[in-house]
Order: C-alpha cells, then sequence, then structure tokens
C-alpha cells in the first residue's frame, strides 16, 4: 500500500516492438513449466483505458463508480482513480485499500448490505459521508455511529416477468420508502439520493423505464418530508460491452432527460465492476490430474445411457470455485479455456469437464465442453477472467494463495493513456514501468478449442 516504502512495490511490463498478450502467456507458462507450474494471471492495463474511453464515449454523463469488490487488485485500482473514477466499497478493507491509493472521502460510497457498526464508526473517522441503505435497521445504526452520513436509498427493481434468476429483488419497496424516508428525517439523517440496479443480463428496456419513473416517485416524497436529493445512481449490471453501453445510454437517457431534466441539477452515477475488468485479466492454469468416466455410468437424470458413448474426461486444475473460480458460486457460467498446446484439426475432440483441486462435488469449474484429450502438466488459459476472481480464497483446505499478477500495458496504450491526461506521475504511484523482455526459448503457441 502507499506510504509504506517509497519505492515501487509490483512492475509494469512495457510491451513493445509488436509483443502482445499471447506472447506473454507463454512465457510466463515457459517459466512456469521450469517450476513450481502455479496458476497466474496476465492483466492488460490497457483494456481498462479503452473501457474507460467507451464509457466516456457513450456514457459521458454518467459518472462510473467503480465496485471494489469485483477486482481490487492494485493496479486497476491506481489505473480508474487516475482516471477519474470513484468507487464503491462493501467494507473496511476495501475503504482503507482505495484511500490508501490516494482517492479522495468524496469520491468513494459505502455500500453492503449488512453494514458492521466498526465499519460505520470507520467510515465516519475517515470523512467517507456517503452510504447505501434499504431498511431501518441500518438506518438506526448508521444514525448511531455516522452523524454526516448522506444517504442514497436502494430502491428495489421489479424485475418480475424476467425469470427465475433475476426475479429476486434487492433494497426498499417503493410502498416502504415514505416510511423509511420519514424515520431518517426523525433521527436526523440525511438523505441525498436513490439508487437501483438492473442486472447486465436484463434485455427489457422497460424495466429501465420503470426504475427511472420510480425513482423520481422517490424523489418526490423526499422533497414532501423536507430532503433536498440530488444523485441518482444507476448502480451495476454493465455487461462490458459496447452494444449493451449504447442500449443503456438510449434507454436511461431519454428517460433521465423525462424525469431529471439538467436544470434539476441531479447528477447520475452509475457502479460498473466487470465492465471495466472482465476482459483485461487472462487466467492459466495447470491441469494436475485427470479421469476417465464411462459415459453410461452417468446420472441418467441428465443423459440417456448408452454402452456406445464415448468416455467422458475428467481434468482437475490447480484453481477452481474456492479460489480463481468463485464467480462459479454465484451460477456464472465459465466459457470454455484454450487449450495451451499444438493440435491438430483432425485429433478427436472428448466431452470434458473441468474441476477445481479441492474434490468438493462443488468444485466443478465448467459442467462439460469438448477437449481434446489432455495430460497431466498441460495448461488452459481463461480469458474475461478478471471479475471476482481475485479476492482470498473461500476455503484454505487446499492451501491455496490467489494466484500472481503479471501486470502489462502495451506502448501504444500507455501512449493513449498519456493523451487522456494521465502520467506516470499521476498514477503508478506504486509500480515501476519497466520494458517486457521474452525468454529466448518459449512454450508452443495456444490453440483455441471451440466449445
Amino acid at each position: 500500500m502507499k506510504g509504506i516504502s517509497d519505492e515501487p512495490q509490483y512492475s509494469i511490463g512495457l510491451l513493445e516492438g509488436g509483443t502482445a498478450l499471447g506472447d506473454v502467456i507463454d512465457n510466463h507458462i515457459f517459466e512456469q513449466t521450469q517450476a513450481e507450474k502455479s496458476a497466474f494471471f496476465v492483466a492488460d492495463l490497457g483494456v481498462i483505458m479503452r473501457q474507460h474511453v467507451r464509457w466516456r464515449t457513450h456514457m459521458g454523463h454518467i459518472r462510473p463508480y467503480y465496485a471494489v469488490r469485483c477486482n481490487s487488485s492494485p493496479a486497476v485500482i491506481e489505473v480508474l482513480s487516475a482516471l477519474g473514477t470513484g468507487f464503491v466499497c462493501t467494507n473496511k478493507s476495501e475503504l482503507d485499500m482505495v484511500q490508501g491509493h490516494g482517492v479522495p472521502s468524496e469520491d468513494v460510497i459505502y455500500s453492503g448490505f449488512c453494514k458492521q457498526l466498526s465499519h460505520i464508526k470507520y467510515a465516519a473517522k475517515n470523512g467517507v459521508d456517503l452510504l447505501v441503505c434499504d431498511n431501518e435497521a441500518e438506518l438506526r445504526k448508521i444514525a448511531r455511529c455516522h452523524s454526516s452520513a448522506k444517504l442514497l436509498i436502494q430502491v428495489s427493481t421489479d424485475m418480475t416477468g424476467q425469470g427465475e434468476a433475476m426475479s429476486m429483488t434487492f433494497g426498499c419497496s417503493l410502498k416502504d420508502c415514505r416510511h423509511l424516508l420519514e424515520s431518517a428525517k426523525e433521527l436526523g439523517v440525511q438523505v441525498v439520493g436513490v439508487r437501483f440496479r438492473i442486472p447486465s443480463s436484463c434485455k427489457d428496456d422497460q424495466v429501465y423505464v420503470h426504475a427511472i419513473s420510480d425513482a423520481r416517485c422517490v424523489f418526490d416524497m423526499a422533497e414532501d418530508i423536507g430532503f433536498s436529493m440530488k444523485i441518482l445512481d444507476l448502480g451495476g449490471g454493465f455487461s462490458g460491452s459496447e452494444t449493451q453501453l449504447k442500449q443503456v445510454n438510449s434507454v436511461v437517457m431519454s428517460m433521465v432527460d423525462l424525469y431529471f431534466p439538467p436544470s434539476s441539477g441531479i447528477s447520475i452515477i452509475a457502479e460498473p465492476g466487470s465492465y471495466f475488468v472482465s476482459s483485461a485479466f487472462t487466467l492459466a492454469v495447470n491441469i494436475i490430474s485427470k479421469g476417465v468416466v464411462a459415459r453410461d455410468h452417468q446420472d441418467q437424470m441428465h443423459r440417456e445411457p448408452s454402452l456406445n458413448d464415448e468416455p467422458e474426461m475428467q481434468y482437475y486444475m490447480n484453481e477452481g470455485v474456492y479460489g480463481s473460480f468463485a464467480c462459479k458460486l454465484t451460477e456464472t457460467v465459465v466459457p470454455v479455456p484454450s487449450v495451451h498446446k499444438n493440435t491438430g484439426l483432425e485429433d478427436p475432440l472428448f466431452s470434458s469437464s473441468l474441476w477445481g483441486p479441492s474434490g468438493d462435488d462443488m468444485d466443478k469449474v465448467v459442467e462439460q465442453c469438448l477437449l481434446p484429450e489432455l495430460s497431466v502438466g498441460d495448461w488452459l488459459t481463461f480469458a474475461n477472467a478478471g471479475a471476482y476472481s481475485l479476492g482470498q480464497p473461500i476455503s484454505t483446505s487446499t492451501d491455496m494463495a490467489t494466484p500472481p499478477i503479471h501486470y502489462i500495458i502495451s506502448s501504444g496504450d500507455w501512449l493513449d493513456m498519456q493523451d487522456t491526461g494521465v502520467t506516470q506521475e499521476i498514477t503508478f504511484k506504486n509500480f515501476s514501468l519497466v520494458p517486457y523482455f521474452l525468454n529466448s526459448c518459449q512454450s508452443e503457441a495456444a490453440i483455441s478449442v471451440p466449445a
């Protein structure tokens, strides 16, 4: 963290002379093949910068507040801070982390469904005044521990008809908002805005229409009670694609202009997380064991048995759902990886499943995919691995630690980043920017195998 040492604690490889991400992955796989064959991440910071430029292009009227719980690696925090992003924290350690990187307290939102009293006191002590609240119990804790708090009321969004996965609602219902606002008034807690959230998987534009309309109702209630609210928070749910940004912008901004015109002075913010980091990180894992299961022994609830079926291959990796694939526990679908070895077009593909090292039935990373036959010691690479993959391991029973991250940025992206106003003097205080050199001998090139 900043302040521990005047010397940079991390290095960022500057890619020059046509060196690409694949070359870097090959390089580190070669190094690990000669060593312990440990899993690792490669993080391309240029991707984060380009995602910022896309946001500014399509969502220029909406200030992003990065959801730290999505990926709290130091370089991500420093780059986004330098680009002018705010931050959303869910606990004391995240608050301490972003402020340790020099993020001003006014650029931080303290979220979290159930906040510990000690964490609320920590936020108050460190000047983090903007908090999210959606029920009276949280309101009373905040009133007791944080006299200068400014609240964003989390309002639930009606997701009826959007499927079972999105039927759950979070936040205060519209009919309960008045009571919560009246309680805040009685307790002397200031309310400054409304927050809602729509999942990135939602395809119905009318959900945004209803959410913004509901937010307008809450603003009107608050005004009747005596609050002057100035913030509309669209929450998270941004997938990372430019197409979705355009869609959200076209729907949201027309509704915002209707209900919250510029003359109202309302600030519009949002909380993208995976949008910034998912595609910036690639995870490389090693096959540590394998097994073969006869297809006719499979669960008959899922597959009709047949003695003529090919066997199913089971591969065990040195990372699983209790580590870098923790996103799997939230029912996120992990994409099929690339196989890092030479394979021929005529090589047979086998039905395969991919497992973590714990031996737990829950530790299944990929349910089923088609892969060539792999051997112990082979490597797989997972793209789009930057979201919810870099926290502390959920279980220590497998003696795992978070894999190391190798940061890179191309010389072209570095120059483009400087064009945005970011220089090494502004950011990368904990990092040194050094030329990246490839080993003279490298492993074979990665081959993508389709599902």
